[in-house]
């Protein structure tokens, strides 16, 4: 309300400055030159037209002022289309003040047409006030239109005075003047005394004072005069000189009530004007003290809620970041884990923001009550995993010892050679069992004591996949794998090595080489198959590096995630890229902590070459013993076989089939258990030991007899004689490693 009437007030103001002020001058110039203009019409003397000429001049400046001060934003800030509509109308009216001024100078107008032109123009002025703003004051505002109508009245002499004026020049009054003049004497004593009464009282009495007066007194007696006495086209019972001397005071006296009421009116509107800025100062200022205390309360809550909204977040953080993976920590340790501890309540308070806050607190307990219980069952299916590997373990070790029994037994060459082959099938079973162990998290059971030859430890892992035929190793120098580690690097490089075989197409070759570097061993394992794209690499180099947590989904990179955990058990660090071949290169960088050296005090002997170009045959056990290195894992189960070519004596010339027990792949020779007793061999017997996995079995050619006898023809060798020759072969490796100074049976597993 307060804001309304102060709004009021200012478009009062603006509309008085602006519209009303510029405008009265202009009003009174246009009634001069109408006034004039009727005169020059009924007399063009030559002091008419320079009377005329002086009040258009004037007229023209007035309209200059009129028209620049409205046409600006400050005249109307209210934005009333009706009052812009009107003051429009006065400056079109004033633009076509040219042509009724050239049709008077023409005279192709009478004085009738010429007055009614500039009383349409002045007309258009009272519509401009009556469309003005009031205050809100209902009783000014009355009195204000009064005195709008009284100087309507004034108008209305002025009109009088105009036709009067005109008619006195032209020297007659004519039926249509006259007409027209009573008409116009009705309508200003009707609106002067209808106006009368809606004055106020102090307009009142000026208004009486004025109609009583000498003047105005004066100017009725020459209305009625004029009305009664003069007859048409006779010339007016007055003269100008008299009209003037009675006309001029009049209007001046009508204009005097008129202004002296608007000061009135003013003074009365100066406390109100005061009262409604006050009252918008006041409002104001309690606005503004509402606005700023609504701004500290809600700094005050903001903080409030934003400390809460903190804490709430921190608890998230810390939940999400800190709490929750240290449970899984602990879980992963094996440790128990009190939920009501690890997520205490938190107090958020009892409003909106608190009722979220226990929310919180009951989502981290569920959170970690379900950690808890996920991490339970994971340790359940662990331990299902554990159970189910051991067990199968057991019955794997149970059946190697008993198909080691009837290898032992078997003399026909057809089942021996089924027998290695369910064999090998066995050692592969194994070594998926123990996959179960690591991905549960355990230690397989297989360990030595001592440090075993890497070349050994190669064959060993070759010898655990399906296509070992397709593998070929290269030289590799001298070295041997700690005890303890053994057994996860025959695993670890089996699984590099299936991988390789298994993308990559059967008629490639996988090759395997190694050599010692400044920080441990590298064995290359590179295959020629279709390879994988930059993302898979980094994807499969990420999965080995860091090993993610084994889910009980579907894992097709199973081979990859055992590497992992193998490879992080012992600080091996493997690496996958792209071979030149086209297909994959495996780099596994054993540390030197893990190897055995000539710089550790254990010498290793230099590998001989690649025999039949799949692998390098090893030391014997005699000098492994001698050197302080176990024998390697074919001796000992590890993986099951070793490959044997036995020699037949000088001129016995047996065929190569029957110069092994049993009978293998083709092109590959008969592997042979060799953790049972050996038979006696003869001492004139000769031997060549080979490492693993080479399993092809050469025909062994017989040795040349001396150049003055013939050699004689080889007869078939006999299944007996095959068993005894393999019984001279062991005990001649136990004489030798009785002989270096090694235990006097092979050694054992240790699980």
């Amino acid at each position: 309300m307060t804001l309304r009437e102060g709004l009021n007030l200012f478009w009062v103001q603006s509309h008085n400055s602006n519209i009303y002020q510029p405008s009265e001058p202009l009003l009174r110039d246009l009634q001069t030159e109408r006034r004039l203009s009727t005169a020059y019409l009924g007399d063009p003397s030559d002091r008419q037209r320079q009377d005329l000429s002086a009040a258009r001049q004037s007229t023209d400046q007035a309209s200059a002022a009129f028209k620049q001060s409205v046409q600006g934003w400050q005249a109307d800030p209210s934005g009333d289309v009706e009052l812009r509509r009107r003051v429009d109308k006065i400056v079109a009216g004033l633009d076509g003040l040219a042509a009724t001024r050239a049709s008077i100078d023409a005279r192709t107008i009478d004085r009738a047409d010429a007055a009614n032109s500039f009383t349409g123009l002045v007309a258009s002025f009272f519509e401009v006030y009556d469309s003005l703003g009031g205050l809100d004051d209902k009783g000014i505002s009355a009195d204000a239109a009064s005195l709008i109508r009284l100087n309507q009245t004034w108008e209305l002499i002025s009109q009088e005075d105009a036709l009067l004026t005109g008619a006195l020049a032209a020297g007659s009054l004519t039926a249509d003047d006259h007409a027209r003049f009573v008409q116009i004497v009705g309508a200003q004593r009707f609106l002067a005394g209808d106006t009368a009464v809606r004055l106020s009282s102090a307009d009142q009495v000026r208004y009486n004072e004025m109609s009583s007066g000498k003047s105005f007194t004066s100017l009725r007696a020459v209305e009625d005069h004029v009305i009664r006495d003069t007859r048409p086209g006779a010339k007016p019972p007055t003269t100008k000189d008299e009209w003037r001397a009675t006309v001029d005071p009049a209007l001046v006296d009508l204009h005097n009530v008129v202004v002296v009421g608007g000061k009135d009116i003013v003074d009365r509107s100066t406390p109100v004007a005061i009262w409604v800025f006050v009252r918008l100062l006041l409002a104001a200022g309690l606005g503004l003290g509402a606005v700023v205390a609504s701004i500290v309360i809600s700094i005050t809550t903001a903080r409030k809620l934003l400390a809460q909204l903190v804490r709430l977040r921190d608890a998230a953080n810390d939940l999400a970041n800190v709490r929750l993976p240290a449970v899984m920590d602990k879980l992963r340790r094996g440790e128990r884990v009190d939920v009501r501890a690890e997520a205490p309540p938190l107090e958020f308070g009892s409003d909106e923001i608190g009722q979220v806050g226990q929310a919180f607190n009951a989502v981290q307990e569920n959170a970690i009550r379900a950690a808890v219980e996920q991490a339970e069952l994971r340790n359940s299916v662990r331990d299902v995993f554990v159970s189910i590997a051991r067990r199968s373990q057991g019955l794997i070790h149970r059946q190697l010892k008993m198909l080691d029994a009837m290898e032992r037994e078997e003399t026909d060459a057809a089942d021996l050679d089924a027998l290695f082959r369910v064999d090998h099938l066995a050692t592969r079973m194994r070594r998926h069992a123990e996959n179960l162990i690591v991905l549960s998290g355990g230690t397989p059971g297989r360990a030595w004591r001592r440090p075993v030859p890497m070349i050994d430890v190669i064959r060993a892992a070759t010898a655990e996949i399906e296509d070992y035929a397709r593998v070929n190793v290269a030289s590799v120098p001298s070295a041997g794998v700690i005890g303890r580690a053994v057994g996860d690097v025959i695993h670890l490089l089996a699984e590099l090595v299936e991988n390789a075989t298994s993308f990559s197409p059967p008629h490639t070759v996988v090759q395997i080489g190694g050599q010692v570097v400044s920080n441990g061993y590298v064995v290359e394992i590179e295959d020629r198959g279709l390879g994988m794209g930059d993302a898979a690499l980094a994807a499969a180099n990420e999965q080995v590096r860091n090993p993610p947590e084994f889910q009980l989904s579907g894992n097709i990179r199973l081979g990859l995630f055992v590497v992992g955990r193998l490879a992080e058990r012992h600080d091996i660090r493997v690496h996958l890229r792209r071979s030149p071949y086209g297909g994959t290169t495996a780099i596994v960088l054993i540390p030197s902590a893990l190897i055995v050296s000539q710089s550790d005090g254990a010498t290793v002997p230099a590998d001989e070459a690649p025999v039949n170009g799949s692998a390098a045959a090893p030391m014997v056990p005699a000098q492994q013993a001698a050197q302080g290195i176990e024998p390697p894992p074919s001796y000992v189960r590890e993986p099951r076989h070793a490959a044997v070519a036995v020699m037949s004596r000088p001129g016995e010339g047996e065929p190569t089939d029957n110069s092994v027990v049993g009978r293998a792949e083709p092109g590959a020779a008969a592997a042979v258990p060799l953790d049972t007793p050996e038979p006696a061999v003869e001492p004139s017997q000769p031997r060549q030991v080979t490492g693993l996995p080479r399993r092809s079995r050469k025909p062994v050619q017989p040795l040349p007899e001396p150049p003055a006898a013939p050699p004689a023809a080889a007869p078939p060798v006999s299944p007996e004689r095959a068993r005894a020759r393999m019984s001279a072969f062991q005990q001649g490796s136990q004489q030798a490693r009785q002989a270096g100074g090694g235990p006097a049976g092979p050694p054992t597993e240790q699980s």
